[in-house]
């Protein structure tokens, strides 16, 4: 997975590579290096 780290705060959805099922993603960036990531299964 590539992530932008010109983007502070970014959240988006994709397919997880082994199920399929959706996954909410949040990386957040503090001086172009990645200080947090989230990963939420959104799957209803």
């Amino acid at each position: 997975m590539l992530l932008d780290p010109s983007i502070f705060k970014q959240t988006y959805v994709e397919d997880c590579e082994v199920c399929c099922n959706p996954i909410q993603l949040t990386p957040v960036f503090e001086a172009n290096e990645l200080v947090s990531f989230l990963a939420e299964d959104i799957e209803q």
